[in-house]
């Protein structure tokens, strides 16, 4: 079973490699037909002026052109799959033979039921040379820009990932800075604590580097606030309250990896420290019509004038590019205070990991 997923997988992946995309979706399709068209309009005008303009004309090579590029797009489409298996410079080569037969099957079509109307001998062998040699021209254009388009989106995927790597380097030595600083508050109040936070850091960065990837399951991220909670509450204690509204969200829905714990830190130290009665934060996600939302608010005094420090504010900048780098415009974090709290809210769109993917 794995051996299938794994291989399944495999096709999977060199099948989004493959510079030749997925013709027979509406976008494709539609784009194509719109080129083709161009390219009858640039034909038939090339073509020796007449007193008036032949629409004939015009209609009977659209209607042969868009024959051949749908023809073409539907049988590229199917063989997809397999030629992805194949060298980019083979699949090039077939892709363009493969265009080029279609293009002399509808001309030889076209040509016995006298579609173009009667013809000498000569002018056959060079309407059969001239089709050929525009669909040979014309496909190896259009895959030469598929070819080059596919480079660079490889490229900006790379820069991408590179990016979101350093981002997220960035956030684990802060975390685990500020993580250090609370154990270190308990070693000479209550050590027996102290050796207990040791090992929920220890369990939280266990778990945080064994899934290397950038994105992890609601619930790793969930267990691993949990544990970060587990090390604050010994040093605050009864100061610090906890509210969960996180019901509705299922544990399998990718979050970027240790997003909900900066959010949580940003709380305890602006809302819960500074206050000698601490106070509640309040932790509220759902999911709904395909979009994540994620809120931590704290209470919050006008009077207590404290400027976020430097290292939160690192955090949540990295959280906002991280966001806006995986999950694209639509993600956004804001910050805003009403009614005596403070709220921190994000908000992405994204699916549900399948469980096929999760066997993988």
């Amino acid at each position: 079973m794995h051996k299938r997923l794994t291989k399944k997988a495999h096709s999977k992946s060199a099948n989004d490699d493959f510079f030749l995309p997925e013709l027979c979706l509406p976008e494709a399709l539609l784009g194509l037909v719109l080129l083709a068209e161009l390219l009858v309009l640039v034909l038939v005008l090339a073509e020796p002026m007449l007193p008036s303009f032949n629409w004939v004309r015009l209609a009977l090579t659209s209607l042969f052109v868009q024959w051949i590029v749908l023809l073409s797009a539907a049988l590229l489409c199917q063989l997809r799959p397999l030629l992805a298996r194949m060298r980019a410079s083979l699949a090039g080569g077939l892709c363009c033979a493969l265009v080029v037969g279609l293009t002399l099957a509808g001309t030889a079509v076209a040509d016995y039921f006298d579609l173009g109307g009667p013809m000498p001998r000569s002018g056959e062998v060079n309407l059969y040379l001239r089709h050929g040699l525009i669909s040979l021209i014309m496909s190896t254009l259009l895959l030469r820009y598929f070819y080059l388009q596919s480079q660079w989106r490889k490229q900006q995927q790379a820069e991408l990932k590179a990016r979101i790597e350093s981002l997220q380097a960035r956030i684990r030595p802060h975390f685990l800075f500020n993580s250090l600083n609370s154990i270190a508050s308990l070693v000479v109040i209550d050590p027996d604590k102290a050796e207990q936070a040791v090992l929920d850091l220890s369990d939280i960065f266990r778990a945080s580097l064994a899934k290397p990837g950038t994105l992890v399951d609601w619930g790793e991220e969930l267990e691993l606030a949990k544990r970060y909670l587990s090390i604050e509450q010994y040093r605050l204690g009864e100061r610090l309250q906890l509210e969960w509204q996180v019901e509705e969200v299922p544990e399998d829905l990718p979050i970027p990896q240790l997003t909900l714990q900066p959010l949580l830190e940003n709380a305890l130290i602006h809302g819960i420290q500074p206050r000698i009665e601490g106070g509640l934060v309040r932790i509220e996600a759902d999911y709904r019509d395909g979009m994540f939302r994620l809120c931590v608010s704290n209470p919050y005094e006008e009077a207590q004038g404290q400027s976020p420090s430097r290292g939160t504010q690192q955090a949540l900048r990295n959280i906002d590019a991280r966001l806006t780098a995986l999950f694209g415009p639509r993600a956004s974090l804001s910050v805003e205070r009403r009614d005596g709290r403070h709220f921190t809210c994000l908000r992405y769109p994204c699916a549900r990991l399948t469980q096929e993917a999760r066997a993988i």
